[in-house]
């Protein structure tokens, strides 16, 4: 097994201000985001220009970060909010849901879409292949901050993570799972699939459906949440749950991209 160091997840405090480990992943998130879309964007084919991206940028990472935070609320510990409301705008001690963002960034979208008269799907699935590398740098923040780490293991590569709620024994580092799988195995998937011509849709239910199935896959090793447990038949995970209806929806929306004939 692997023991790990104790990693501060402040990177520098300058008086009340801190840069976290945590904060800068989402900042290295958005700038690969914003790199690859201008690339995608300047193309001639692309449906969105470069000041149309730009612009949805603006959108997304309001969705993001809105739709994240009230998902981890509602989803993981409604409870505790319920009685600490306050603690909801608290988002320095943490607590972010991918699939709470997925719907802020859903949300943002149709808003976007609508505002500026383009279809729905051609945005999503220009955005789909930016979200991976994203994905990946969040989950190298769990990992740095020793959170959201994996079941106890015997495994080789099982890790102790200095975390105190970790109980001091070795685990799957899921979250390097999730990283590999979300990261780069999706953004590879999607990079290359999007690369030519594919049915309205195609992408955007690629993304959904494998994300989802990584996601369901991964959970199996990794820790459920504490204040939550197994929420069904005793190894069902939240997580699991809320990546169900995104695999459904992705294979329905694959199958119904692959029945017109209209291409990006």
């Amino acid at each position: 097994m692997i023991v790990l160091p104790h990693i501060n997840p402040e990177i520098i405090r300058i008086g009340p201000i801190a840069i976290r480990w945590y904060g800068l992943m989402y900042v290295a998130g958005f700038a690969i985001a914003m790199i690859l879309g201008n690339k995608r964007a300047s193309k001639s084919d692309s449906r969105l220009k470069p000041d149309q991206f730009n612009n949805l940028l603006f959108y997304v990472i309001l969705g993001l970060m809105i739709g994240g935070r009230l998902g981890y609320v509602l989803f993981y510990d409604a409870g505790n909010y319920f009685h600490h409301p306050l603690e909801i705008i608290a988002v320095w001690n943490g607590g972010m849901s991918f699939h709470g963002g997925l719907i802020g960034v859903i949300c943002a979208i149709g808003l976007f879409s609508y505002r500026f008269k383009l279809n729905l799907l051609d945005v999503g699935d220009f955005l789909a292949p930016l979200a991976p590398p994203g994905l990946f740098a969040g989950r190298i923040g769990n990992f740095i901050n020793g959170e959201l780490y994996g079941r106890q293991s015997d495994m080789p590569w099982a890790m102790v993570f200095p975390n105190p709620e970790a109980g001091g024994i070795a685990r799957h580092p899921s979250q390097l799972y999730e990283a590999c799988l979300e990261g780069i195995v999706l953004f590879t998937t999607l990079w290359i699939f999007s690369s030519k011509k594919r049915p309205r849709g195609a992408t955007t239910g690629m993304f959904l459906l494998f994300y989802g199935l990584f996601r369901f896959f991964v959970e199996f090793f990794r820790e459920p949440d504490i204040q939550l447990g197994f929420v069904a038949l005793n190894w069902v995970t939240m997580g699991q749950i809320l990546s169900s209806p995104m695999i459904i929806l992705g294979a329905l929306i694959i199958i119904f991209s692959c029945r017109r004939t209209s291409l990006q």
